[in-house]
């Protein structure tokens, strides 16, 4: 008797109903969009939503599904959009602080979780990182357990889980304290003494992200439920949907390049012959959606471990071809508002990157908000470059390591697809142009974070001559100045004598 073929993914999912937490950030957003796309016959999409800064849950999802990416499918498949149902909630207080008609409900029918839910801040204080990423993590999987018809629950964790290991296998591993002591203690102790503990309790992570990550993943293992854990690196645009080159926010490679675009970043600690691992958008998710199809469709009894990243064979792109390629496409498309002429350097030399920081970086911002105070306005560029050295700052432990990570279960996942599910959950990391894709990556962050469409273009690049060619005549006055200097002090200019007439004449 021949095998039996599995469903394809869109097949799975039909008639599923689906629970998402972190639906409201950069990848939740993407992951509906692409679940209501590609499986819109599934039944519902639950969406985990919390009050935040004075805005009520609902009103929170109606401004979401009045933005990309789901203005355009409001535009095409409107209906599909009714699908997603609002869960007023919070992934930190027991029981997800739900309604009890809403976890009934979420019990009876959910047979498919998405926990992509967390704060992925690198400074946040142990405490803060716990209760988000750790407790959160157990307060969803409680409820799971509690979820008769679940055929799958998949976990949003990142590459950058375990940094002290050398290479980053698919599986798991264990910390040298358990997720449930830490919990315990980030509830019982003050936070002078967690601050006394903590560089013990890291032990090799560089942060409380990484640390808090690591332990959710333990709970995710142990938890007796059909589990998977995705492992994204750097997520970044988008490379065909929703949006070629879409992005939301600043945050990571995106804030680089455009402060490196508009000219306030000229320096930046960095190992230009280590690769980037970047991962598009999209890709991630393709690779979450067929993932949990995957353990439906498997029944593992183990929890997947799946790195979603590039590796270093493969299609790799190294730091100095994203900077090039950046500093290319930022002068190509030229962002509204640049302060100066694209450029600077990347370095391994903390000497040299302290030098052009003070007088690249500071040096021209204190003078330039000086001369906006005078004007009557208020500075801002110091407090910019302030921001800009805090996250580079939490970034240089990245930039300055070369990672390595096995990423053989994408690989296979992507040949468990059916042709047809390989075109439509694309994810083969060797068709991508990096090239290409920057180029689209910064029009992306150019039209969707900064809101400047094409008609600024013109204007944008007759400006960015201008400051080309002032950028020459600086560095060649800056050159003749330093000539100058060194002549001098090679040549004292000698004191003037009397040789041509005699005082005594006089």
């Amino acid at each position: 008797m021949a095998d039996v073929a599995p469903p394809s993914v869109a097949e799975w999912y039909r008639g599923r109903n689906i629970f998402v937490t972190g639906g409201t950030g950069f990848m939740g957003k993407v992951l509906i969009y692409k679940l209501l796309l590609s499986c819109h016959d599934l039944e519902n999409i639950f969406v985990l939503i919390r009050k935040k800064k004075d805005v009520d849950p609902k009103t929170r999802l109606s401004q979401i599904i009045q933005q990309q990416p789901f203005k355009t499918m409001y535009e095409t498949h409107p209906e599909r959009l009714k699908k997603i149902i609002l869960m007023p909630g919070d992934t930190t207080v027991d029981d997800l602080a739900l309604s009890t008609t809403d976890m009934k409900r979420l019990q009876e029918e959910v047979s498919v979780v998405f926990h992509v839910a967390a704060n992925v801040k690198f400074n946040l204080k142990l405490k803060e990182a716990i209760k988000i990423n750790t407790q959160g993590t157990m307060n969803v999987l409680k409820l799971a357990k509690q979820m008769p018809n679940l055929a799958a629950f998949v976990h949003v964790s990142t590459a950058y889980c375990y940094c002290f290991v050398p290479v980053l296998e698919e599986k798991g591993y264990l910390s040298s304290v358990s997720p449930e002591e830490v919990m315990k203690d980030v509830n019982n102790l003050s936070d002078d003494n967690l601050d006394a503990i903590m560089p013990k309790l890291l032990e090799g992570q560089p942060n409380t992200y990484s640390f808090s990550k690591g332990l959710s993943e333990e709970l995710v293992q142990n938890s007796g439920l059909p589990t998977a854990i995705a492992r994204p690196s750097i997520v970044v645009a988008s490379q065909k949907e929703p949006l070629p080159g879409w992005v939301e926010n600043l945050n990571g490679p995106t804030g680089i390049m455009v402060a490196g675009g508009k000219g306030v970043l000229r320096s930046m600690l960095c190992d230009q012959f280590a690769n980037v691992h970047v991962i598009p958008c999209d890709i991630a998710i393709n690779v979450l959606i067929t993932l949990a199809w995957k353990l439906g469709i498997e029944k593992p009894e183990k929890t997947i471990y799946m790195n979603v990243t590039t590796n270093n064979i493969d299609n790799p792109i190294t730091w100095a071809k994203v900077v090039n390629y950046g500093r290319k496409f930022t002068r190509e498309y030229p962002f509204t508002g640049v302060l100066w002429y694209p450029g600077g350097i990347i370095t391994t030399s903390k000497i040299n990157h302290w030098f052009r920081v003070v007088f690249f970086q500071l040096l021209p911002a204190v003078i330039l908000d000086a001369l906006i105070i005078l004007s009557g306005n208020k500075p801002f560029l110091l407090r910019v470059q302030q921001k800009i050295s805090g996250g580079l700052a939490t970034m240089q432990y990245y930039t300055m390591k070369q990672w390595e990570f096995r990423n053989d279960g994408m690989k296979q996942l992507e040949q468990q697809l059916s042709k047809s599910d390989r075109e439509e959950f694309f994810m083969n990391l060797m068709s991508i142009s990096w090239e290409d894709f920057i180029r689209q990556y910064v029009i992306g962050a150019r039209l969707y974070c900064l809101k400047e469409d094409k008609s600024s273009l013109p204007r944008a690049r007759k400006v960015m001559t201008y400051l080309y060619y002032a950028d020459i005549f600086v560095k060649i006055a800056m050159f003749l100045l330093v000539a100058w200097f060194v002549y001098s002090w090679a040549h004292p200019t000698r004191e003037l004598t009397t040789t041509a007439f005699d005082v005594n004449e006089i």
